[in-house]
């Protein structure tokens, strides 16, 4: 039997057995995020888990670090299109294939909005060494926070940070612009 499915904004037919396969698919605590999350952890990062994005209904990142501004993402090799691991369905092509485009052009529209809104993103695939993806998160999330010499107070732009969309200025760079105002 064949019905009706409207979810992710693509229109077409998907049987049943489809419809309960991807509702039970996780969408947080996967395999991945968690050795992402316990490499983090160990390494001393405090984070938020599956935070919801300001002005972004239906998207969340999988990791948050609010006060360096620094969103993670641990994306399926099937559902964000992997370049290596891709796969095309073979039933209902014409409908998974708009499904898998969506996702991926949903996944460059979050990027770009919020690196518009001032934060850093990070994209792993899921297939990705935890350690060396938690290596290049604290490289950024360290980074950053030497940049940051105001602690970040409630705001109204995201939650959790009051720094505005700016350019980000290395340690050296806000000592000679300090001194250039003296």
């Amino acid at each position: 039997m064949r019905i009706s499915n409207q979810r992710g904004g693509v229109g077409g037919l998907v049987t049943t057995d489809a419809v309960a396969r991807m509702s039970h698919q996780a969408r947080r605590d996967t395999a991945p995020e968690l050795a992402l999350r316990r490499e983090l952890h160990r390494r001393g990062l405090r984070f938020r888990v599956d935070q919801p994005l300001a002005g972004m209904p239906r998207r969340r990142a999988d990791v948050l670090f609010t006060r360096a501004r620094v969103a993670i993402f641990v994306d399926g090799c099937f559902w964000h299109s992997c370049p290596l691991h891709a796969t095309s369905p073979t039933t209902n092509a014409e409908w998974w294939s708009k499904k898998l485009l969506g996702n991926a052009e949903r996944d460059r529209d979050t990027d770009a909005r919020l690196i518009s809104a001032g934060w850093s993103v990070l994209r792993f695939w899921e297939h990705e060494d935890a350690i060396h993806a938690a290596d290049a998160v604290e490289r950024l999330v360290k980074l950053d926070a030497t940049v940051l010499t105001d602690r970040c107070k409630p705001s109204a732009t995201l939650p959790g940070c009051a720094h505005k969309a700016s350019p980000r200025l290395t340690s050296r760079q806000a000592d000679t612009a300090r001194s250039s105002r003296d």
